[in-house]
């Protein structure tokens, strides 16, 4: 690989107009492939084959009527007054014309529904009195009979009399037994009533109404588009005195990119390049080459978004890495070309052993990544395997433009890439330090001790970590969602902002006579669970198999006790009488989907565990080198996991980084913390410990070779940790919740993984272990291919002054270095 790679450097480098053109082309078909196939993007998180998934299914076949998508609409006054009849008269012909757009089934008045309500109480009230009234006549006529019967035995005519009283008699017993039933009907009906009291459509004051909108497809299927033309509509619309807000159902928020933030993070990222390699051209280059693989990777993938369901933050993710990676790829190739041209290397060969050195570093590390990212579509979660397989490609583009188009810039851009006064003594320069002896080892159990110890404490919080979906609490705070929330959530409670759909499965069809009663029944059963503030029948299926209910739970849609409620009613099944239930709603399904994704992420660690520590068992010929590495990085991606859960969940530092609502974490930001930090992690283990492998090659001790290693590789690698924590640190201040637990993730993951394990824990560890981390079986060595990801073979092939192990030197460092204790002993 090393020198196929470096062949290509060499050729890229010969060839450079033509690399650079082939590239041109590419960008301009992705952009081409933009313009002619891009789509909506989507906010709606769903899995197929989860519980309220199959509810969906089933409400879909039997009864369409309530399986449709639905959203809020609230309506509130501007003041805080009652709405006026004019005012309620412009709301209603909005909605009514509402209904009529494509893709919508239906809408709901809330002023018309709310009297209905009002009215159904008046109902019940007034047939209760007109019972009473009933009975009262019945109970005088039965009176009056009784008084007729006796008057006729004290007459002596009763014999003769007896059919017409038992005519009188039957009519008397006959009405009672109608009342009787009327009586049932209606207490059944008030039961369901008083049931759904505490739902209401317009807010006691009069002041905020909520209007209902149907489609015609589930919440997760209905076209972008419908939805914004219901908010086109209805926002077009103007009513005096009333202000118009959409729920996060309706009002899909898509993250913007290109905020301060991300603009601030590249101009750190900039000014770390130019502080680094001190030339302006040395500096730009490696943004140049990563914007250039983002925009091939992004807009290419965004091609696809017309034919794919596609997530928002699935290309936001794609450039998220791309241009991290992208940076850090090139400066790693760009370094390795400045230290040879410092050593009097000729410009083509130090471009093509650049290439085949730390470029095939590039590669192994980027394989990693990629096996973590392409590794996501093991889970079996369609939207989580297309995230990585999008920001997979845009990490390969990232590594062939770094094997590619970096040697072609290098070679266009000559003894430049070093500044003035290096460049006139290149060749001439004094030779690079190296350390002559290796750190204490009392030095790397302190570390070791106190490195680890501090992650573990900032792990703690992640216990604690819940996980779920945003809702609209979770939306800027500007942003017509988490004001539709709030307004709603003050007027008529947290729960109608997640009201949950629960579906009852009758073992047999019900008749007219028998429905109500069932409904009434299985209503109570799911009333008295705790946290239930009101249950409304919806209706039943066609064929009176299927019976409907919109539940609302007391807490907020991402609460614990809702939660709870999900799990008490689907253990509440089945019922008394072979009655199943089943949950449906928001709600439901991101209980669902947390659940999914928690269960399927041990299953992918093992995976992506297990096929890097092959890759990294191939690359350093050692057990315990990968073994290490994956230690580190499950340290550090739990501290992370702390970290994300202290602030995002629990609140604390929240003002400082924008957080608005703490809350629940965002469902799918474990695995992919996971998936990509891992791969983030390999990718400095390589760097750094290839360093070292290298030095151990050349016949540096063991010991030693490890501060060689760390020496060489400091410098590049802490400015590459800089830029990568720079880029996706500027995702922390985007306006969306997603976009930021991710930004925040991952900033302090490469943190803690660049800082703490690979610079501090990973070098002590490797010195206390010595030789014995080198150590493979004979049987084992004999068979593994050798992959020399440190171009070892190569720089033998091709050696330069910068190649060569001093061992008179070193043995002269180490007699001197005993000398100095002996003395320091006797003193």
């Amino acid at each position: 690989m090393a020198t196929l790679l470096y062949r290509l450097g060499r050729f890229s480098a010969r060839r450079a107009w033509l690399v650079i053109t082939v590239w041109i082309v590419v960008f301009a078909l992705a952009l081409v492939g933009y313009v002619i196939g891009h789509g909506a993007l989507t906010t709606s998180v769903s899995i197929p084959g989860t519980a309220t998934a199959k509810v969906a299914d089933e409400l879909a076949a039997k009864f369409p009527k309530a399986s449709g998508g639905s959203g809020t609409v609230v309506f509130q006054t501007v003041d805080g007054s009652p709405f006026t009849a004019a005012q309620q008269s412009a709301i209603a012909d909005a909605l009514g014309s509402t209904a009529k757009l494509s893709g919508v089934r239906s809408t709901t008045d809330p002023f018309q529904t709310q009297a209905q309500l009002a009215k159904q109480t008046q109902q019940i009230t007034a047939g209760r009195a007109q019972l009473d009234a009933g009975r009262k006549q019945l109970d005088q006529a039965q009176q009056q009979l009784d008084a007729a019967k006796a008057q006729a035995r004290q007459a002596g005519t009763l014999a003769r009399a007896q059919a017409r009283f038992n005519a009188q008699q039957q009519a008397i017993d006959d009405n009672r037994a109608k009342l009787d039933q009327q009586s049932t009907t209606l207490e059944t009906s008030a039961t369901l009533v008083e049931m759904a009291a505490e739902i209401r459509m317009v807010s006691k004051d009069n002041s905020t109404a909520l209007a209902s909108v149907l489609f015609t497809t589930g919440t997760f299927n209905t076209p972008k588009s419908v939805k914004d033309a219901v908010i086109d509509h209805l926002s077009g619309t103007k009513i005096d005195g009333v202000r118009v807000l959409f729920s996060h159902e309706i009002a899909q928020s898509i993250p913007d990119i290109g905020g301060i933030g991300e603009v601030a993070g590249l101009v750190i990222a900039a000014i770390t390049l130019l502080i680094m390699l001190g030339t302006f051209v040395g500096a730009g280059m490696p943004l140049l080459n990563a914007l250039v693989g983002v925009g091939i990777g992004v807009t290419g993938s965004l091609a696809l978004s017309g034919t794919i369901d596609m997530l928002s933050v699935t290309p936001i993710l794609g450039l998220m890495l791309g241009l991290a990676v992208g940076i850090d790829y090139s400066l790693f190739i760009l370094n390795r070309h400045r230290m040879q041209l410092r050593d009097g290397v000729e410009l083509h060969e130090s471009i093509g052993l650049a290439n085949g050195t730390s470029g095939n570093a590039v590669v192994f590390a980027g394989s990693t990544v990629l096996i973590a990212l392409l590794a996501l579509n093991v889970t079996g979660i369609p939207f989580l395997g297309l995230m990585g397989t999008v920001a997979a490609v845009c990490v390969a583009i990232a590594i062939l433009i770094a094997i590619t188009l970096t040697p072609a810039i290098l070679s266009l851009v000559g003894m430049h890439i070093h500044p003035k006064r290096i460049r006139t003594r290149l060749g001439h320069l004094p030779a690079r330090r190296v350390p002559m002896k290796p750190m204490s080892t009392v030095r790397a159990i302190t570390t070791l001790v106190i490195g680890a110890g501090i992650l573990i404490v900032i792990a703690l919080p992640g216990l604690s970590m819940r996980l779920g979906l945003p809702d609209g609490s979770s939306e800027p705070v500007a942003s017509s969602q988490y004001k539709a929330f709030k307004a709603v959530e003050q007027k008529f409670g947290a729960g109608i902002n997640g009201p949950l759909l629960v579906v009852a499965d009758l073992p047999q069809q019900a008749t007219n006579d028998t429905l109500l009663a069932e409904e009434a029944r299985i209503g109570k059963q799911i009333f008295a669970q705790d946290d239930v503030l009101a249950v409304a029948p919806i209706g039943a299926s066609a064929d009176n198999t299927m019976i409907a209910y919109q539940v609302v739970p007391k807490s907020g849609p991402t609460s614990k006790a809702t939660e709870q409620l999900v799990r008490d009613l689907r253990d509440l099944s089945p019922l008394d009488g072979g009655v199943r239930l089943g949950i449906a709603g928001n709600a439901s399904g991101n209980i669902d989907i947390s659940e999914k994704l928690a269960n399927v992420l041990p299953i992918y660690l093992a995976v992506v565990v297990g096929l890097s520590l092959v890759i990294m068992i191939f690359v350093f010929r050692s057990f315990l080198v990968p073994l290490t590495a994956t230690i580190g990085f499950i340290m550090s991606v739990f501290a992370a996991f702390g970290g994300i859960t202290a602030i995002f969940q629990w609140g604390w530092l929240a003002s400082v980084f924008g957080v608005h609502d703490p809350g629940p974490i965002l469902s799918f930001l474990p695995i992919l913390q996971v998936g990509i930090l891992f791969g983030l992690a390999m990718d400095y283990q390589l760097f750094l410990v290839s360093g070292m492998r290298e030095a151990f090659a050349h016949g540096v001790p063991a010991r030693l070779a490890v501060q060689r290693g760390v020496h060489a590789g400091r410098a590049v690698v802490t400015a590459a940790a800089i830029i990568m924590i720079s880029v996706f640190s500027g995702f922390i201040f985007n306006s969306s919740a997603m976009i930021q637990s991710i930004g925040f993730g991952l900033a302090v993951g490469v943190l803690f993984d660049a800082f703490v394990v690979r610079m501090l824990l990973i070098p002590a560890a490797m010195h206390l272990l010595g030789r014995a981390a080198w150590w493979l079986p004979k049987w084992l060595d004999r068979i593994l291919p050798n992959v020399d990801v440190e171009g070892a073979q190569l720089e033998r092939s091709h050696p330069h002054p910068s190649h060569v192990y001093d061992e008179t030197a070193d043995a002269i460092a180490r007699a001197r270095a005993a000398s100095t204790a002996v003395g320091a002993g006797r003193r």
